[in-house]
């Protein structure tokens, strides 16, 4: 597109946005190309070769509602400067044919551009984003089905919500396992940028990748973990590792293969969390855990989950039979789960239990680290319990267990070895 189109709008070739409606002002580019965007500073990208990291905070939205917060300046993809958002002022961006529309002032004015980056108008402000403040710039397009919004940020200024939304509040005793979570978050960054390059971003701002909230999600001690962690990741052989982390292990970490096909790494094997006092992630409200099924809760369950993970007819989930461990991997969790039904047994691989056996409100099972305790009258399940341990895959780094670890004087190097054997850190900037 070679310049934004306004919609209801007459402009001379020279003449200055209209204004759209309340929230909109300023100067666009004549004809086909117009002023350059500004270069745009993010906050502590580049210094010291810090890298700049996308994150994916919209895919597919219908709208993303944008301001209410500091002003914001406009650019439009190679166009320049389009306008700006006053501060405290609101507007919807949506998604067209062939790129974004915002305003719809009282007089039908539009802006529709390919691209828009959002900037804060003040230095060191942010850009607010369905309500959450964002350091950096915010970028939106068209995608395949709506609108993508991007925050464009320095590494370390993400950090500082990852850190603290993973981590949660912490005391200034658990102070080390918020530094080995900054080294390890910043390390997964690492060594999965461009992973959804296709969709115009590095990483997802969900459980996808790593929990980021923007700047409203952060602490002091979270922010001083990331500062004082500056640059520093963990490598096996010269490169970031597979930083795989989670919430608890349960007393044992698993092997990468048994969650992760293709995991085969020295550094990702099973070890124990066992302490002097017991399991380092025994404070964990989710250390252990008791999972209940009526009969007819778990053959709704697995009439909803089994038969895509197993290529079954949902009709063979008529009578639930039996639910057995079959196998067991090397730590000791489920590796394969079977399942009685109408003429025979259907198996279920280890990474997909946690999908197939979920809680009776739709979540999934905390972990593979259990045992099942069946009841049964006439030929069918009447109930199921599930005794378990931990939460998440379990394979490298256990959150919990590293707070366990910074309570009992631990620091970050040792805690980074405990859960990764053979790796070196390294300071990359």
């Amino acid at each position: 597109m070679a310049r934004p189109r306004l919609a209801g709008t007459l402009l001379a070739a020279a003449a200055a946005l209209a204004t759209l409606g309340s929230c909109i002002r300023g100067g666009a580019g004549a004809g086909g190309g117009g002023e350059a965007p500004e270069a745009v500073v993010l906050p502590g990208a580049q210094r010291d070769g810090e890298p700049t990291v996308r994150i994916g905070l919209a895919v597919g939205a219908p709208g993303v509602g944008v301001g209410g917060g500091g002003a914001l300046r406009l650019h439009a993809a190679g166009v320049g400067p389009v306008g700006g958002v006053p501060a405290g002022a609101t507007l919807r961006v949506l998604p067209t044919t062939s790129g974004v529309v915002i305003g719809a002032g009282p007089g039908g004015e539009r802006l529709e551009v390919e691209r828009l980056t959002l900037v804060p108008a003040e230095a060191g402000g942010t850009v607010r984003v369905e309500g959450r403040e964002y350091a950096g710039e915010v970028q939106l397009f068209r995608d395949r089905t709506g609108v993508t919004a991007v925050n464009r940020v320095g590494m370390e200024a993400y950090l500082e919500s990852v850190v603290a939304g993973e981590m949660g509040r912490r005391l200034p005793g658990e102070s080390e396992a918020l530094r080995a979570q900054a080294v390890i978050s910043r390390t997964y960054a690492m060594r999965n940028m461009n992973r959804w390059r296709a969709q115009g971003f590095d990483l997802y701002a969900t459980v996808s990748d790593q929990v980021y909230a923007g700047a409203g999600v952060r602490y002091p001690l979270a922010t001083e973990a990331v500062a004082s962690t500056r640059g520093q990741i963990v490598t096996y052989a010269g490169a970031p590792i597979d930083a795989f982390f989670y919430s608890t292990c349960g007393g044992r970490t698993a092997d990468g293969t048994e969650i992760f096909r293709g995991a085969q790494r020295s550094y990702l094997r099973s070890v124990s969390d066992e302490g002097p006092a017991g399991a380092y992630c025994r404070s964990s409200p989710r250390f252990r855990w008791t999972e209940a099924w009526t009969g007819p809760q778990l053959q709704e369950t697995l009439r909803r989950n089994l038969p895509a993970a197993a290529s079954i007819p949902a009709a063979r989930v008529a009578t639930v039979r039996g639910v057995r461990v079959a196998e067991r991997t090397a730590s000791g969790r489920v590796g394969r789960l079977a399942v009685g039904l109408q003429g025979g047994e259907v198996p279920v691989d280890g990474p997909q239990v946690r999908g197939v056996l979920r809680s009776p409100s739709g979540e999934m099972l905390r972990s593979n680290l259990f045992t099942l305790h069946e009841t049964a009258a006439g030929g069918r399940v009447t109930r199921l319990v599930a005794e378990g341990g931990g939460a998440g895959h379990g394979v490298g780094f256990c959150q919990w267990g590293a707070v366990g670890r910074a309570r009992a004087g631990q620091g970050y190097e040792q805690m980074i070895q405990a859960y990764y054997p053979t790796t070196t850190l390294e300071r990359l900037y």
